[in-house]
């Protein structure tokens, strides 16, 4: 008898132990924060297809009014959190960017180098990050402006004569021109001929199928990418042996030392000026071809700003002179057109992240590598931030936007480091459009065709006209 109670008493003892483990895993589970909600879509592809296939608008705005302002979905074989709120952006972005790495596809990352500054994070990126910026500081800018308004109207003369173009190939060129000017300087025609042709062949091949099957586009992005740092390094060897000390990028990189007077290498020199081209060019020709197209379609705005561009090239033009610096700095109505079309047009819908470690947000966990998108598109066309967001009104930008709600250039440490280069680009390249010509775009079509940044659909058809005008009455 004194056995079986024994026993008896060490089932209960055992089974309230097993009770007060499964009732502490219980607390402890619910304790623990939960993945956001959302769809994960297919096995592998995920929401891939609808992504691409529709409207990202319509995706991210479904997303949003379904399951709020944080969700999980599945895209490009990536488990991903998308956020689209500006505390959350200021959050992945800002104060807990330590947190979350810049993260792109191994393919991309092989076309343009593995030393580009976005790539990394940390004192490499600092360093690299300071040495950009300050070639492309507003004290360097100041003496592009002659150069870049040189650029603008050979740019524009070379399709001003009433043929049909596609404006964004046409504006792809001026920015490739701009990023020319801004890394090298003055660079020979033969130097600057080859870089484009084998740039154009690096950036087609940038968004295809990554394969090396010869003749595939990324096949041949990759021979051309071999044929960019070749090229590059023959500009390096004779600028050092030439000892020009300039304040371009180029010179920047080239006289940089860390701290223990390390130099930097010809493929980390490589690598970074091929990443400012890719940064610099299709972004800002995308920005252009929409300003062109918001003019266009909105006549009292075209005749604002050409007022406001008239009277700057009529004081020129009645002493001789040509723009300066300190006009780009008082266009304040050309000033708004180009933040709104940069909020309308929102270029980098969004950013990719990765994340280094679980990390909890408003009670949502984020897992340790999963990739997180804070979403710049939801947060420019919020009614609570914007009122009336379909809406072009510059005016909106007569007073400052709420903080982390305007952020057509990212935030934080990895923002883009050439936004006032872009916006030197669209002012001057306004100016000398407004006042020289006139256009008109061709066919009905509407929509956006993603490239993978937003344009109208076929690059914008249009045609320009030179139109000369007497400011001397």
């Amino acid at each position: 008898m004194s056995g079986i109670v024994i026993y008896f008493l060490i089932f209960l003892v055992t089974l309230r132990f097993y009770v007060t483990r499964r009732s502490r895993s219980r607390r402890e589970h619910h304790k623990r924060p939960k993945l956001p909600p959302g769809s994960m879509g297919w096995p592998y592809i995920g929401e891939t297809l609808q992504l691409y296939s529709h409207d990202p608008n319509v995706f991210f705005s479904q997303k949003q009014k379904r399951y709020g302002e944080i969700f999980k979905t599945h895209i490009l074989g990536c488990p991903c959190v998308m956020l689209a709120s500006p505390e959350a952006a200021r959050f992945v972005l800002v104060t807990q960017a330590h947190l979350f790495k810049p993260t792109y596809p191994k393919s991309k990352e092989h076309l343009i180098g593995p030393s580009a500054l976005f790539f990394h994070q940390g004192d490499y990126h600092l360093r690299l990050r300071k040495l950009v910026q300050g070639s492309l500081s507003l004290f360097a800018l100041r003496n592009l402006v002659s150069d870049i308004s040189a650029i603008a109207v050979s740019t524009l003369d070379s399709f001003g004569d009433g043929r049909v173009v596609n404006t964004f190939h046409e504006m792809k060129k001026f920015s490739f021109e701009v990023g020319i000017l801004a890394i090298f300087g003055k660079l020979e025609t033969h130097y600057r001929q080859e870089l484009e042709k084998n740039y154009r062949i690096v950036d087609k091949g940038y968004n295809s199928l990554p394969t090396s099957i010869p003749g595939t586009p990324y096949k041949k992005a990759l021979m051309a990418r071999k044929r960019l740092s070749k090229i590059l390094s023959e500009i390096i060897t004779e600028r050092k042996e030439k000892k020009l000390v300039e304040n371009d990028l180029l010179g920047c990189l080239l006289n940089s030392k860390d701290e223990k007077g390390l130099v930097l290498n010809d493929d980390q020199i490589a690598d970074n000026i091929i990443g400012v081209l890719f940064a610099a060019q299709d972004t800002t020709a995308s920005a252009l071809t929409w300003i062109v197209k918001y003019l266009h379609d909105n006549p009292k705005l075209l005749e604002a700003v050409k007022a406001e561009q008239e009277g700057i090239y009529k004081m020129n033009n009645k002493f001789g002179q040509t723009l300066s610096w300190n006009q780009t700095r008082s266009m304040p109505y050309t000033h708004k057109v180009v933040l709104e079309s940069l909020r309308m047009a929102s270029i980098i819908s969004f950013t990719f992240r990765e994340a280094v470690a679980d990390v909890e947000y408003k009670g949502y966990l984020i897992p340790k590598g999963w990739k997180v998108m804070p979403l710049f598109r939801n947060i420019h066309y919020n009614p609570e931030f914007f009122s009336d967001p379909q809406r072009f009104d510059p005016s909106r930008f007569e007073v400052a936007p709420k903080p982390n709600t305007f952020m057509p250039f990212g935030s934080g440490v990895h923002a883009c480091p050439g936004n006032e280069l872009a916006k030197l680009e669209m002012l001057i390249i306004i100016h000398h459009m407004v006042t020289k010509f006139r256009w008109e775009v061709v066919g009905s079509e509407k929509g956006i065709q993603y490239g993978p940044f937003p344009v109208p659909v076929n690059g914008l058809p249009a045609r320009f006209f030179k139109q000369f005008s007497n400011f001397n009455n």
